[in-house]
């Protein structure tokens, strides 16, 4: 499905028409053609030939109910993977990819160990976002937030994921606020200038995981060619174009990062009123080992003695290999 070929199939059509058929796919979300009886058959009938609304996917449900994988078969034989979160209180949160695979390569990340094969459409993004939509609306239910999470850098696929997030955010087709998007980065300083100037309310979340340049270069590359303090720099002009809180991530990883003296230098680091650590327990994906229950309070118990704000997220489809830093497109074809 592109953009493109729809507005060329409906180029002939009275100019309401595109405003009809944009509600239908990205508001009521249909899954074939013929349901869309506001439209005259002939159209229909042309739609559904040439503009075929199926998305290809394979599903993956975790035991306890509360996480959905898919992968996603792409036009070109090549798959992606998204997931749905469901969380308390009717939230219904999708991670989606940007990319198939990613070229940074942290080791913590099974993503990383796959490469880089290309970059995503804005469509093939959306089609993540759309599989979910129709999905949940089977259950009276919708999508109320959306993480740029999943495979891929997405500040390396800028535009592909900005044309997404226009969009998600369009009054006239997902109208979801951007203050329920987020989108993660490892920390690349020229794109996060450029997104400052984006003017639209999404959160930026920045892949931390060291308080240091040797630590981080390690378990990041990206480190190396942008250093921690680079990427604090262009952080502090994001906040002062935007006056937006910042999120930074936090894997924690047994005897590797997790230590209290590592807790203590990242305090220093977290010591601004408008940043907010997010501590992430590591997803096993064979490199390394989780910190233990008791390593973590211990390093939470240094945070909260250095009034530093964070929250430790929930673990979603560790069984189902769709946890953070798990996906990597290694399930059965369709």
């Amino acid at each position: 499905m592109t953009s493109l070929k729809l507005e060329e199939i409906l180029k002939d059509e009275p100019k309401y028409r595109i405003t009809q058929v944009y509600k239908l796919l990205y508001s009521d979300f249909i899954e074939n053609w013929q349901e869309a009886t506001i439209l005259p058959k002939n159209l229909r009938n042309k739609l559904g030939r040439d503009f075929p609304l199926e998305i290809k996917a394979k599903l993956f449900h975790s035991k306890d109910q509360k996480t959905i994988k898919a992968l996603v078969y792409l036009e070109d034989g090549l798959a992606t993977e998204a997931v749905l979160m469901i969380h308390p209180k009717k939230r219904n949160s999708i991670c989606v990819s940007s990319q198939v695979g990613c070229p940074l390569g942290c080791k913590f990340c099974a993503t990383g160990k796959m490469g880089f094969k290309r970059n995503l459409s804005s469509d093939e993004i959306i089609s993540q976002v759309l599989l979910f939509a129709r999905l949940l609306k089977r259950e009276n239910e919708k999508i109320t937030n959306i993480v740029f999470m999943g495979m891929g850098e997405p500040f390396l696929n800028y535009d592909n994921v900005l044309s997404a997030i226009r969009i998600i955010n369009d009054k006239g087709k997902f109208n979801l606020g951007t203050r329920r998007i987020s989108v993660s980065t490892a920390g690349l300083p020229q794109a996060i200038r450029k997104f400052s100037g984006e003017k639209m309310e999404v959160n930026l979340a920045i892949s931390l995981h060291a308080a240091n340049d040797k630590l981080r270069s390690n378990l990041m590359p990206v480190n190396k060619g942008y250093p921690i303090r680079k990427v604090l720099e262009a952080v502090e002009e994001y906040i002062k174009k935007t006056g937006r809180k910042v999120m930074f991530e936090y894997i924690l990883l047994k005897g590797v990062n997790d230590r209290t003296a590592d807790a203590e230098e990242l305090s220093v680091l977290m010591n601004h009123p408008l940043y907010h650590l997010n501590l992430i327990p590591y997803n096993p994906t064979g490199d390394f080992k989780s910190s233990s229950s008791r390593e973590i309070d211990a390093f939470k118990r240094v945070l909260k003695a250095r009034n530093i704000p964070f929250t430790q997220r929930f673990r979603f489809g560790v069984d189902i290999a769709a946890a953070c830093g798990q996906l990597a497109c290694a399930s059965t074809p369709l």
